[in-house]
C-alpha cells in the first residue's frame, strides 16, 4: 500500500483495497465478455443486440475507470493487464464460439447477473469496515448492473412469443400457393398440383 493522508485507518484501506482489486478485474473481465458478444452475435436480431452489448460494455468501462481510481486513492495499485485480471476475476468464462443471439442473451445475463452479486456483497463488506465512501461507489455500480441486467433480460421475455409465431408460420403452406390456396391447404381442401394444372388453374 502507497502511503496517503486520507483520513482511514490503514487497517481499513488494506481491508477494502483488495476487495476493489478483485471487482477490478471482474469488472475488466466483464466489459471484454461483452465486446465478444458484440462481436460475434449473429441473427436476425443482429442489429439490436449488436448495439445493446455495445451500450452495456460502455456502462461497465466507466465502473471500471471509477474501481480502479478508488483503489489508486487508497493506496492500492490498479492491475489492468490481461495476465492481472486472468487471475483475479471471478466471473464465469465465456462461451468463444456462441453466434445465435439467444445464446449470447442467455450469457451476457448470467454474468452481469454474478457480478451485480459480487458488487453487492462489497457494500456491507466495505461499510462494516468503515469506508462508506467505496460502499456508496458499490452501490452505485450495483445499482447500475442491476438496470443493465434489465435491459438484457427484457430480449429474452419476448422469446416465448415469438416461438409461438415461428411456429405458426412453420405449419403454413408455401407461400407460392398464395392466400386463398394457403387457407384450402391448411384444412385439407388444395387439389394436387397437378390436378389444379390440368383444370387450368
Amino acid at each position: 500500500m502507497h502511503k496517503s493522508r486520507i483520513v482511514l485507518s490503514d487497517k481499513i484501506r488494506r481491508k477494502v483495497a483488495p476487495l476493489l482489486a478483485d471487482r477490478l478485474a471482474d469488472a475488466i473481465d466483464l466489459s471484454l465478455q461483452l465486446k465478444q458478444a458484440h462481436w460475434n452475435v449473429k441473427g436476425p436480431h443482429f442489429i439490436a443486440l449488436h448495439e445493446l452489448f455495445d451500450s452495456v460494455h460502455a456502462v461497465v468501462v466507466a465502473k471500471v475507470d471509477m474501481l480502479a481510481e478508488r483503489l489508486t486513492t487508497l493506496g492500492g495499485t490498479a492491475e489492468g493487464t490481461l495476465q492481472a485480471v486472468g487471475k483475479r476475476s471471478s466471473l464465469p468464462g465465456y462461451p468463444v464460439k456462441m453466434t445465435r443471439g439467444e445464446d449470447h442473451l442467455e450469457a451476457v445475463a448470467a454474468v452481469l447477473a454474478v457480478f451485480g452479486g459480487l458488487t453487492r456483497l462489497a457494500i456491507d463488506i466495505c461499510d462494516e469496515a468503515g469506508d462508506k465512501v467505496t460502499a456508496d461507489l458499490f452501490n452505485e455500480i450495483t445499482g447500475e448492473m442491476d438496470q443493465q441486467l434489465w435491459f438484457v433480460e427484457a430480449h429474452l421475455h419476448q422469446r416465448p412469443q415469438q416461438r409461438r409465431r415461428g411456429e405458426h408460420a412453420r405449419r403454413l403452406p408455401e407461400l407460392a400457393l398464395g392466400a386463398p390456396e394457403a387457407a384450402h391447404a391448411e384444412h385439407g381442401h388444395l387439389e394436387p398440383r397437378g390436378e389444379r394444372c390440368a383444370q387450368g388453374v
